[in-house]
């Protein structure tokens, strides 16, 4: 992806980690040295970590919600966190971002009802809370929609 966004515009500027964010890692990431922050992180912890770093810096960001347990990705919207509704994600973010007096966050959500799995008897009852499975075809589509939302920012910021 560095490399397609170099060629249309040499003088971009493109960081990419291979590394997880999270508490320990968060220190390495100097927020305000980016343009827009796309937050797809799973792990509630560390989608508020960063969110809440975002806010504090006035780096814009756009997070992903869930996209687990989903079969139609014509159902994803964009919307601020506190007018999202059915996601059990933004539910939790909602509630999380409103204690930390986060006033917005710009979202993808889907207004689909999660599915519920079909239960093989193969997992042990202890481990019911496990991550949501995801068909490859809903979350790539909130990424393209991420994506665009990003470009149409930045593009109307420059004009």
């Amino acid at each position: 992806m560095a490399r397609r966004i170099r060629d249309i515009n040499p003088d971009s500027i493109v960081l990419t980690h291979t590394v997880f964010y999270d508490a320990e890692t968060a220190e390495a990431f100097n927020l305000t040295e980016y343009d827009y922050i796309v937050d797809a992180i799973d792990t509630v912890s560390s989608k508020l970590l960063l969110v809440e770093r975002a806010f504090e810096t006035g780096t814009p960001i756009i997070s992903s919600m869930g996209a687990g347990n989903k079969l139609d990705p014509t159902r994803f919207e964009v919307a601020d966190i506190y007018s999202t509704s059915v996601c059990p994600l933004a539910k939790v973010v909602r509630s999380e971002l409103r204690r930390r007096n986060i006033p917005a966050l710009r979202v993808v959500y889907s207004k689909e009802p999660p599915l519920t799995p079909i239960d093989d008897g193969e997992r042990p009852e202890a481990s019911r809370r496990q991550t949501p499975g995801s068909v490859a075809f809903v979350p790539s589509v909130a990424g393209l929609i991420l994506a665009g939302e990003v470009v149409r920012a930045i593009c109307a910021k420059d004009l």
